[in-house]
């Protein structure tokens, strides 16, 4: 096991109060260097050993240990303290730490860990990224890694797929970490500022990314972390020896200022993400964005006159669409349209650049951004969904004035624009951690990406038991008629043997027309999708119950398991249908890891239509003309042709993703370079 040789990661003398590392600046040669490796990862027998052996050191360090809830076992967990703090997470100290964890599971929470999630936790602690299949557990390898790490008074934050989780997970454990000594908190959305600072200064923190990197922000514009490590330590030992003085007395209000320049964060000094790829390759897209309301009456006049030109200008002539990287132009044409328009917005908005911007926005909102797919309407707001998750992004707006013209665009009353004060990217952002580790069930895929940079490696922690899923193939129908009546059957098939399903679509939109012709057939089915996320829980349990028919927005990283029923393992097991069009593989696959999970039986299919997703934005009208000629009488594509076109549309997507989210990091650096904050 490799760990810290010098420090522990903690707040102290040697990484200041507020501990972060600098912000990493990398040349060409060493991002290739580091994708290199992840391209090309050293695969060591040895390694394998290693973690075999520390395994076997947890075992007996758990069957040497004193009974929980004994004097002796308080007694025994403070000398691990101790010999964490000399030798730091590694060896013996290591072992006896996961032991402690373990063993107040075992007593506490009624759960034994088994042997994969000992290794899963012993590579995160080793700072590095476990690919740990779905339904091996994670949750709970994530507890004995977060424990173990605070035994050594690390501060850590879990980071979860979502709010729900978060407060959900904190709950279960907080019995266990109380059993070793430990603190648990949740930082969710509304907490007040003295509320989150006593949330932060627990032992271990359960919280989204998304809460996280908005409190650094915060704390970075108050100034609050202070600048270089030693100036931390200075301005530290300032304060207690004023404070030990008592110098002065304080004016009236400055105690509060004073308390309100503390900061929120204990700074980065460990951080253990879930679903790992989801947080750093596909939310990684946009930079996280700190705003403030900022009324502009004006602006607002001028978006209802724009979205007023933009619906006269024909889509055709006037304007250009590029719906893969989510852009509208305005031709030469449209913009002499708008010239002879122009007068109709306000005399601020009167510039042509200002104007063809504002009117390439309400365009955006008109033609890309779509109800029930982009967005849905509720309680009469409109909210974000998140691509990834399927769920409602909370507290989140487009930017540049495109969440406001999308309410204008629904009749929705609209909100305060909102000024940008400070942004900062995923990729900035987490190497920032002086210990980064995580996990997720997808994560070979991107291992160059993961590599080049966040510097993680990868290591893949073997099954439990042998996976019995089977694959049913992928089939590319012409059009969504075809598609429908294929999954109706592959439904209908199922169900009459007992087995539950669960279908996968692309879309709110997609699962209601979905509902809408498996209630005609008087097939009894639940719905679960953006709208109905606080039912979520109570929906995924009687998913896998024999003949249950469950349809969906996208699972991936939803983080609730599927408990299959004794009849429906008899039957066959989980039978998912994935009709989402995913611009990457791994995302399929964290559907189809819904099915024969532990080794119970279960199987996949994939069935798509070219008329949505990804192959409509990788391929030209022409090409799925001719690719609808190929289709057979039952409308699908031979299985071969399906698989090429695909296969090519995803490279494609997936290539123009991975660019996107480099020109977002260069940009960052760019900005980081001329506007720091503090000195680093």
């Amino acid at each position: 096991m490799n760990g810290p040789q010098v420090a522990l990661p903690i707040p102290g003398v040697v990484h200041g109060q507020y501990p972060e590392n600098p912000t990493p600046r990398l040349n060409e040669l060493e991002r290739i260097a580091r994708w290199a490796r992840g391209r090309w990862p050293v695969r060591s027998r040895s390694l394998a050993q290693d973690r075999q052996a520390f395994i076997d050191s947890v075992r007996r360090e758990m069957a040497d240990a004193p009974a929980d809830g004994s004097p002796a076992f308080a007694s025994w967990v403070d000398g691990v303290r101790r010999e964490l703090a000399r030798d730091g997470l590694k060896d013996r100290a290591l072992a006896r730490a996961i032991a402690a964890a373990s063993l107040v599971c075992v007593h506490r929470l009624g759960q034994t860990p088994f042997d994969s999630q000992l290794h899963a936790a012993a590579v995160m602690l080793d700072g590095r990224l476990a690919e740990m299949a779905t339904g091996e557990g994670k949750t709970l390898a994530a507890f004995l890694a977060a424990a173990a790490a605070a035994l050594a008074c690390i501060p850590v934050h879990l980071l979860t797929a979502n709010d729900y989780l978060a407060a959900r997970d904190a709950a279960q454990f907080e019995p266990a970490y109380r059993a070793l000594g430990l603190s648990a908190s949740c930082a969710v959305p509304g907490q007040p500022a003295g509320l989150r600072r006593e949330v932060y200064r627990a032992s271990v923190v359960y919280a989204t990314a998304r809460e996280v990197i908005f409190d650094y922000l915060k704390d970075r514009l108050a100034g609050a972390q202070g600048g270089n490590r030693l100036q931390s330590r200075l301005m530290a030992l300032r304060r207690e020896a004023e404070a030990d003085a008592g110098q002065g007395s304080p004016e009236p209000g400055s105690q509060g200022a004073a308390r309100a320049a503390e900061p929120l964060l204990r700074g980065l000094c460990f951080a253990l993400i879930d679903e790992a790829d989801s947080v750093l390759i596909d939310e990684a897209r946009t930079p996280f964005v700190l705003a403030r309301s900022e009324p502009d009456a004006q602006r607002l006049q001028a978006s209802r006159a724009a979205l007023a030109l933009a619906r006269q200008l024909n889509r055709g002539f006037d304007v250009e669409l590029h719906p893969a990287r989510r852009a509208v132009e305005l031709t030469e044409l449209g913009r002499v349209h708008l010239r002879a328009h122009i007068e109709s917005l306000p005399q601020a908005w009167q510039h042509q650049r200002l104007a063809i911007n504002l009117v390439e926005t309400a365009l955006a909102a008109l033609m890309l951004y779509r109800r029930d797919v982009d967005y849905v309407l509720r309680e009469g707001k409109v909210e974000i969904v998140d691509a990834t998750t399927g769920r409602i992004a909370e507290g989140r707006q487009w930017s540049h004035g495109l969440h406001q013209m999308i309410e204008l665009k629904e009749g929705c009353e609209v909100t305060e624009p909102q000024r940008t004060v400070a942004e900062l990217s995923f990729q900035r952002f987490f190497p920032r951690y002086l210990k980064l580790g995580g996990m997720s069930g997808t994560l070979w895929e991107a291992r160059e990406e993961l590599a080049a940079v966040y510097g993680l490696a990868i290591e893949v922690v073997p099954l439990r038991q042998p996976s019995r899923r089977l694959d049913r193939g992928l089939r590319l129908f012409s059009g969504p008629r075809a598609r429908w009546r294929a999954v109706i059957g592959s439904i209908r098939a199922s169900v009459a043997l007992g087995r539950p399903v669960l279908v996968g679509t692309d879309s709110v939109a997609d699962s209601v027309a979905l509902s809408r012709r498996l209630t005609r057939l008087g097939i009894a089915h639940r719905l679960l999708h953006a709208r109905h996320d606080q039912e979520e829980a109570s929906i995924i349990a009687t998913a896998g119950e024999s003949g249950a028919v469950t349809v969906t927005t996208n699972m991936a990283g939803r983080g609730t398991d599927i408990r299959i029923s004794d009849a429906a393992i008899a039957a066959g097991g989980l039978h998912v249908i994935c009709c989402q069009q995913n611009a990457a593989a791994r995302i399929d696959r964290q559907l189809y890891g819904r099915s024969a999970r532990q080794g119970d039986p279960g199987s996949y299919e994939t069935l798509l239509t070219m008329s949505s997703g990804v192959i409509q934005r990788r391929t030209s009208a022409w090409l799925r003309g001719w690719l609808a000629r190929s289709a057979g009488r039952d409308g699908a594509l031979p299985q071969a042709l399906a698989r090429t076109v695909v296969g090519a549309c995803r490279r494609i997507e997936s290539r123009q993703a991975i660019r996107q989210r480099a020109q977002l990091l260069k940009r960052d650096e760019t900005i980081g370079e001329r506007l720091a904050f503090t000195p680093e």
